[in-house]
């Protein structure tokens, strides 16, 4: 499917069944919840480890994320509709760089160096971001949902939850390795390709590239809304 699709499959559409979540979060089942969280998380971090196209890693991303979403609804609800919407600002800043890009696949990535510098570098800070790693924004509501799991007398569960997030932080890393300190075989001998002026707009990546890379600064004032 294009870019722009997965984009609203992986993003739009999860308001609905999360707005769902949270209004019915009182009367939710816990032990449901760790074994949905268990499982998402689970099948998310081992299906996107061997993934070539980058919309089948952010599917399985997106799998994993909710399981994140899933596990705090009972104890926190606020801190679910957090986790969605940092997520959901995350991936649309990867989805929208890479649809200007007309990145598909590890391989583009790679390519990429060559044509805009910048653009890679937002691509590998949000992947990071999403991957959960500090001081990004993506490790917040990780760390949030982790010491709530501890303060409610589940840290078997919070390192379980822990762990399963590194999973997915290693195809992330995979991918910028790759990306970036390997090259891949190629039958073109040029190295640089001819660089032609963008005509997609480019005026929100910038502001969401600081929003999903620069707000872990801001969390004791989310801790206080939430």
């Amino acid at each position: 499917i294009p870019l722009s699709s997965g984009m609203i499959l992986l993003t739009w559409q999860k308001i609905a069944p999360t707005a769902l979540l949270y209004q019915i979060s009182p009367s939710l089942n816990m032990e449901i919840l760790i074994l949905l969280a268990i499982l998402s998380t689970m099948l998310g971090g081992w299906g996107g480890l061997n993934q070539t196209q980058m919309r089948k890693v952010l599917a399985y991303s997106s799998i994993a994320h909710m399981g994140w979403t899933v596990i705090i609804a009972l104890i926190n609800p606020n801190l679910t509709i957090l986790s969605l919407m940092i997520y959901i600002m995350t991936t649309l800043t990867l989805f929208m760089t890479l649809n200007l890009s007309s990145t598909t696949k590890i391989k583009s990535i790679s390519n990429l160096w060559n044509k805009s510098t910048p653009m890679t570098m937002i691509v590998f800070l949000t992947m990071l971001s999403l991957g959960g790693l500090p001081p990004l924004t993506g490790f917040m509501p990780k760390w949030l949902i982790l010491q709530e799991l501890i303060i409610n007398n589940n840290p078997t569960m919070a390192i379980i939850m822990a762990l399963s997030a590194l999973l997915n932080l290693f195809f992330y890393m995979r991918i910028i390795y790759v990306s970036s300190l390997t090259m891949f075989p190629t039958s073109n001998n040029l190295k640089h390709h001819w660089f032609f002026s963008q005509t997609k707009t480019t005026n929100m990546i910038p502001t969401l590239a600081t929003i999903s890379s620069m707000l872990l600064p801001l969390t004791p004032i989310l801790i206080i809304m939430t």
